[in-house]
């Protein structure tokens, strides 16, 4: 029975305000729980989320330094799917860095740098990012922009250690290949040599005097007479030279023609070697041994040598200034 001294609207009144009672402690705790989480998302200390909210699925990534998976929930708003991307390139990023720093230590070679990236920034950031997994949606825009900026770090790194050890590969490459270029141009230059001096003691060896004539090419003249006087410098040299045109009739033109030839082969070296062709002596006879047709001592005197070549000269050109205008219009005579 109700009693005669409350009125019903009282009653219900106070029904309902206990029910507001019991349920204003359960609102409270919960305002404070994602408050305290949201805090400490921000500041790097949420530990990984245990479980997903049961309206979504989840999706796993893996970080190259992380221990654990990566839990996000799954792409339904754009902030969420940039999340996702952020943590996928991160991934990629890290892989890069430790990639580069293995071929830079396999390689051996010195980059003109330090081999190191700092990926610390960016392992922290992605780790937040993880963390924020429990919070709203709206939280993650800010942690995955912390996340992109620092990959674009380490992107830049890796980068820049790529393009010194592209280099320094490149430039070893460039000195094996000059020093087996060298190693190959000394080998040609001593066989010719050896060559050379194998078939000088091979026609010392079948006659001691001295040939009448010789061929540079195939044809033979006379050689020069006049003798020598001894000197094998370069003034000696030509003083030599110009008696031996005289025997010949020929003039100052045809001495001049001559010294101008004989300067740009040898400079009138009585020694002077072409190590590229094997060419020797003042009028440079490729081989030199073909000068021992005009005596045994053509390697030690400048007077054999230029009675070799001015023999040569006359047979196949016919005088200096012939040889000489060959040797303008060709490089060679």
């Amino acid at each position: 029975m109700r009693s005669a001294s409350t009125p019903p609207s009282n009653r219900r009144d106070r029904r309902l305000a206990a029910r507001r009672t019991r349920r204003r402690p359960a609102a409270t705790v919960g305002a404070l729980v994602v408050g305290a989480v949201a805090a400490a998302t921000l500041t790097g200390t949420v530990p990984a989320a245990t479980a997903s909210p049961a309206d979504l699925s989840s999706a796993t990534f893996s970080l190259a330094s992380a221990t654990t998976p990566i839990a996000l929930a799954a792409p339904r708003g754009p902030e969420v799917a940039e999340a996702h991307t952020a943590q996928s390139t991160a991934a990629t990023s890290l892989q890069a860095a430790s990639a580069v720093q293995a071929d830079i230590a396999a390689s051996g070679l010195d980059i003109g740098q330090p081999a190191t990236i700092d990926t610390d920034a960016l392992e922290h950031a992605a780790e937040r990012l993880q963390s924020a997994s429990v919070l709203p949606a709206t939280f993650l825009p800010g942690l995955a922009d912390d996340v992109t900026a620092a990959t674009s770090a380490v992107d830049q790194r890796v980068a820049e250690l790529r393009g010194s050890l592209d280099a320094a590969i490149a430039k070893k490459a460039e000195e094996e290949a000059a020093e087996k270029a060298r190693q190959e141009a000394e080998a040609a230059a001593a066989a010719a040599a050896k060559a050379a001096e194998e078939e000088a003691a091979a026609q010392r060896s079948a006659s001691s005097t001295s040939s009448s004539s010789s061929s540079g090419g195939g044809s033979s003249a006379p050689f020069a007479t006049g003798g020598g006087s001894g000197d094998n410098s370069p003034a000696g040299a030509k003083a030599t030279a110009r008696g031996m045109l005289s025997s010949r009739g020929w003039g100052d033109d045809q001495f001049s023609c001559l010294e101008s030839l004989w300067n740009k082969e040898s400079g009138w070296n009585y020694q002077a070697y072409n190590s590229s062709s094997g060419a020797f002596g003042i009028p440079q006879a490729l081989p030199g041994s073909k000068m021992s047709s005009a005596g045994a001592d053509w390697q030690t005197n400048a007077a054999t040598q230029i009675s070799w070549g001015l023999g040569y000269i006359s047979g196949r050109y016919g005088d200096p200034c012939g040889a000489w205008g060959h040797s303008q219009s060709t490089g060679w005579y």
